[in-house]
């Protein structure tokens, strides 16, 4: 390392601040829903599809990443991906006709689909050139910055400024970050191989992107459903006012926050194991305590159960297939990462068309259910914890 070069922990922040920007976008993004459905006359049904949209240019950026981490670095990935985030963002403030409107949010879903899968890719690099665990710590960064966002929409809601203000201040946030940061990020290309010749399980990787799949398939099921549909349970099921409604999904942020600042201490002594276990638990009991009970104060607490389980089922997923596979690190989290919109179609579509026949509420019952059908992964995922380097996180650098 040259003198000019950054260290581990400057990199280790200005990737947080990549995990920051994202959250801060997203979650203004999430909590001006009911306002943007209003503003441009949308109804569930539409919101619905227009999400589904959103979800496969999110998939695409995934891959997008997987391509350009392999030709140029992450690095890249993730910077371009960050610059069409904020761009994306500061065009949502307007108001346009609505083909004009989707066509600008499939933009931020391409962005983000670049952001989340090079997020993780450069946490993963990060980690191993540390030595240590960090990658809770990394989306706490991401958790935090979405409960900021939360708690902004609402004061800028309620001072009469608009969502418009809170959205446009993350995309400027995102291009702060895109610029600022370029050459703190992580310009290796992957993980190399264990120097004990160790690649991952004895069955290849796809084990590996099955078994971490599917966990971030159902953390991401929770998210969803929590993320895009408790602004709007709140507001239109419940009857919560304008500046109340956000405060479901901030209390689901904090919670997450807190699960994720205690992670890195907690997972590496308990096990992946047993902490995805009671990660699918708590996630299971929080949207069942929604749905039993309808009552403000109910939602609140059950979103934030909810948030604890997801806060340390995604960094554990991801941290998981990084290590199984360090010789083709990058390449794995990109396809596990897709996991992720699969998870996002259910939360968030398919919540959407249940609204109306059933009810938001009762909606809420779709990622209880398949929280409990995730957890027979569990031994999967001790056997590949098993198999797995003993000290995954020496594993060396490919540096340019």
């Amino acid at each position: 390392m040259t003198a000019a070069e950054p260290t581990g922990g400057t990199r280790a922040r200005w990737i947080g601040a990549g995990y920051a920007a994202q959250g801060l976008g997203y979650a203004a993004v999430v909590t001006a829903l009911p306002m943007f459905k209003e503003r441009q006359g949308l109804d569930d049904a539409l919101v619905s599809a227009i999400l589904l949209l959103v979800c496969v240019a999110a998939a695409g950026g995934s891959l997008l990443a997987d391509r350009a981490a392999a030709r140029w670095g992450s690095r890249y990935a993730l910077t371009g991906g960050l610059l069409a985030v904020g761009v994306a963002l500061g065009l949502t403030t307007f108001r346009t006709p609505t083909v004009a409107f989707v066509a600008v949010l499939m933009a931020y879903g391409v962005g983000l689909g670049t952001v989340d899968a090079s997020l993780s890719m450069q946490g993963v690099l990060v980690q191993a050139r540390l030595g240590r665990s960090v990658m809770n710590r990394l989306f706490a960064a991401y958790t935090a910055a979405a409960f900021v966002a939360a708690l902004l929409m609402s004061a800028f809601v309620a001072g009469g400024a608009g969502a418009g203000v809170a959205v446009g201040t993350a995309g400027a946030f995102a291009i702060v970050v895109t610029v600022a940061g370029w050459r703190a990020y992580e310009p290796a290309r992957t993980v190399l191989p264990d120097p004990t010749g160790h690649t991952g399980p004895r069955d290849g990787t796809r084990r590996v992107v099955l078994i971490c799949g599917a966990l971030i398939f159902t953390a991401f099921l929770a998210d969803s459903a929590v993320s895009t549909w408790s602004s709007v349970y709140l507001h239109d099921s419940l009857a919560a006012a304008d500046s109340v409604a956000p405060l479901g999904y901030a209390a689901y942020q904090v919670a997450v926050l807190v699960s994720r600042l205690v992670g890195d201490h907690v997972v590496p002594r308990t096990g992946r194991a047993v902490a995805a276990t009671a990660s699918l638990l708590a996630c299971a009991s929080g949207c069942a305590l929604v749905a039993a009970i309808p009552s403000i104060a109910a939602a609140v607490a059950g979103f934030a159960l909810t948030g604890a389980g997801v806060g340390v089922l995604v960094p554990l997923a991801f941290s998981a297939a990084g290590h199984a596979a360090p010789g083709r690190s990058d390449e794995v989290i990109a396809r596990v990462n897709l996991f992720n919109y699969g998870g996002a179609l259910l939360g968030a579509v398919l919540l959407g068309l249940l609204s109306e026949p059933v009810g938001l509420r009762i909606a809420f019952l779709v990622p209880m259910v398949g929280l409990l059908l995730t957890l027979p992964v569990i031994g999967p995922l001790r056997r590949l914890a098993l198999a797995a380097p003993s000290r995954p996180e020496e594993t060396p650098l490919s540096q340019r």
